[in-house]
């Protein structure tokens, strides 16, 4: 089982990276783009990364909206898609 305070590093994560990419997850969600099962899924995908700190550096270098994650997310294709205007 994953522990709380893995949870909540990883939602940061996810939460910082769609911030990072322009996307807000809960505008996202009140417009029917996302449900919160998916955003809990895209948290659970992240606590599968076995390099958080990498993605942690590289949202710390993030200056403004970006157009990709780094290639190692995991929810890359999510982000895509919410970025792109369409249901995650």
């Amino acid at each position: 089982m994953t522990s709380t305070s893995t949870l909540k590093k990883h939602a940061a994560l996810v939460d910082r990276m769609a911030s990072a990419l322009g996307v807000d997850l809960e505008r996202k969600a009140m417009e029917g783009q996302i449900d919160f099962d998916q955003i809990s899924d895209a948290v659970m995908a992240c606590t599968g990364c076995s390099n958080p700190e990498d993605c942690t550096r590289w949202l710390d270098t993030q200056t403004g909206p970006v157009d990709t994650p780094p290639d190692i997310c995991r929810n890359a294709s999510v982000f895509a898609r919410l970025k792109a205007g369409k249901h995650a």
